[in-house]
């Protein structure tokens, strides 16, 4: 693939899809589609499916590969296609689908969420892109190196399942699966493409960070870039700072949605619009105490003081007893409490998806050289200096490098995207990346090759109350093929096959704005605004320096040891001065 690509444009799409302005270099020879895309020809295969299973591939990438089926299936899909399933030395799975009918030149990976272990392509906001729905596009997924249970048990004494979760994996399926393209159609993919969200949007940004030639263009939604703060304190958090001096949960969730509706009663005009929908969470200063119940008030109407603690902490994030900060400020934005179940217990006894989350990473990955899988979250001490060696890993398991200087002078474009009602992570994480990406380059590079979307009421990379379809691989195709930048994308609510609410998202920082004529619930009724000042809460956080590069470490594995160089970097010594 070559490390010089044709810039490009997004298009048009219907309801949920995108929908885009602009312009850009309309000197392209080939014909462009309504969407921006090229409208390239479609190529027949130059073997039978069945032949895949004989293909040589040896020296393709950095281990053997091996093959073991190709079958046709036509059921169930748009398109008929090839589906091929192989595995990578030591433990790579890999799963591509090949039209057999007509592809149209284009090759999507996409990635895999959690902790990975199974390998299941999974297009996410990506379905609606017409390619993908057409079935013209090849794609192809790994489950990262290893297979079976989501709670990190894979990693114990096993260092090379950690580099292939780390970023080894989803690189070596990219060469294996495009080397498979050019044998089984004759021709090598004209564009290349990846997409994900959770820690897919961390693989996305672990390829342009690590192998900026990998994809043309990538899309990187709600990234677990912070992987090693996310993963322990941040998780732990959402469960210890719901424990009393007992270890019994303070707030349960039956309350939240009485806490959620006082939030939108608090914030929910701040935009303009009374729409349930809370359009920058930032300018809303909700107060739990608000909700303190007063003298003889029915208490399943109101919060105790120590419930209104619990959400205070619970949205402002993890810190030590001396107030420091041990994660971005904000860790849970107003307006997500619906979804706060994810940490937020309904009965004294349920075990919060939070800690689960938590001790994956702590007894396994934390600690590669002191793994330890009775690991409590009473074991974690929310220290400035048991956070320093609790984040280690940050080294090669984060994608916080802001310095994407060879993806963008290769031509390469990126969409970062994330809800603002994200449960999971915090929309934070991105836009302390996106302040660093653009500190690091400089804002008016930053804005050739890269964009930022935020959208209101939208969960963990889909769901929650705000409009949570939409199209975020048409407008990346769109600027690789075409050359126009992407403008507005157009996310949806869909019930049974039909548009009930739709809204445009701009490009951080503009925001829509109603124009004050005909239904708040139909896109065209929204114009772009750009608030004046900064929203930012700061990012004046002990981890802060993470959002940063020249710490990154290579690592190989040696028996049961992970070995990872440079030996010595800031990070390493973080740990040397504090522990």
């Amino acid at each position: 693939m070559s490390l010089l690509r044709p810039a490009v444009l997004a298009g048009a799409l219907v309801a949920s899809c995108l929908l885009a302005t602009g312009t850009g270099d309309a000197a392209s020879r080939t014909p462009i589609t309504p969407e921006g895309l090229a409208d390239l020809p479609a190529i027949q295969p130059a073997m039978q499916c069945s032949a895949v299973t004989g293909l040589k591939l040896d020296h393709v990438t950095d281990a053997p590969v091996t093959i073991q089926s190709a079958t046709v299936v036509s059921t169930g899909t748009a398109a008929p296609y090839c589906e091929v399933r192989g595995t990578i030395s030591p433990a790579d799975t890999i799963v591509l689908r090949l039209p057999v009918n007509g592809w149209t030149q284009r090759y999507v990976q996409t990635g895999c969420g959690g902790l990975c272990g199974s390998a299941n392509i999974d297009y996410g906001q990506a379905s609606n892109c017409p390619p993908v729905t057409d079935g013209t596009v090849a794609s192809a997924t790994t489950d990262m190196g290893h297979q079976g249970l989501n709670d990190g048990s894979w990693a114990l004494d096993n260092p090379q399942a950690q580099i292939d979760f780390a970023y080894r994996g989803v690189h070596v399926t990219s060469q294996v699966a495009k080397a498979i393209i050019a044998k089984f159609y004759g021709r090598a993919a004209k564009y290349s493409y990846f997409t994900g969200c959770s820690d897919g949007g961390r693989e996305a940004l672990m390829e342009a960070q690590r192998y900026p030639g990998d994809f043309d263009g990538i899309s990187a939604g709600a990234p677990a870039n912070n992987m090693a703060v996310q993963n322990t304190y941040h998780h732990a958090w959402n469960v210890v700072a719901n424990l009393d001096d007992n270890g019994k949960f303070i707030l349960y969730a039956a309350k939240l949605p009485m806490i959620h509706a006082a939030v939108l009663n608090a914030c929910d005009g701040i935009d303009g619009l009374r729409d349930g929908l809370i359009d920058d969470p930032r300018q809303c200063h909700f107060d739990p105490d608000a909700l303190r119940c007063k003298a003889g008030q029915d208490t399943s109407t109101c919060l105790s003081p120590a419930e209104a603690a619990v959400v205070r902490k619970l949205h402002d994030g993890a810190t030590d007893a001396k107030g420091n900060r041990l994660e971005p400020e904000i860790a849970h934005e107003w307006g997500s409490e619906l979804d706060w179940t994810l940490f937020v217990p309904a009965t004294p006894d349920q075990i919060p998806q939070s800690e689960n989350f938590a001790l994956s990473y702590l007894r396994y990955l934390a600690f590669p050289d002191a793994q330890n899988p009775d690991f409590q979250l009473s074991d974690l001490k929310f220290t400035v200096q048991a956070f320093w060696n609790t984040v280690q890993s940050s080294s090669y398991m984060s994608a916080m490098d802001p310095d994407l200087g060879a993806f963008q002078r290769g031509g390469g474009k990126l969409l970062l995207w994330h809800g603002w009602s994200d449960q999971h992570i915090s929309p934070q994480n991105t836009l302390e990346y996106w302040d660093a990406l653009r500190g690091t380059m400089g804002g008016s590079t930053v804005d050739r090759f890269a964009r930022l979307y935020l959208f209101p009421g939208v969960a963990h990379c889909g769901g929650g109350e705000g409009p949570n379809t939409f199209d975020v691989l048409t407008p990346v195709m769109a600027w690789v093929e075409s050359g126009r930048s992407p403008d507005k994308i157009v996310a949806s609510n869909v019930t049974n096959g039909t548009v009930t609410r739709s809204r445009p998202v701009y490009p951080y920082p503009t925001v829509a704005r109603y124009d004050g004529t005909g239904s708040v619930d139909d896109a065209a009724n929204f114009v772009p605004y750009t608030p004046r000042g900064k929203d930012s809460p700061g990012y004046a956080w002990v981890g802060s320096q993470l959002y940063s590069h020249g710490y990154q470490t290579w690592c190989r594995a040696d028996g049961t040891t992970l070995e990872c160089r440079p030996s010595q970097t800031w990070l390493t010594r973080r740990k040397t001065l504090s522990g």
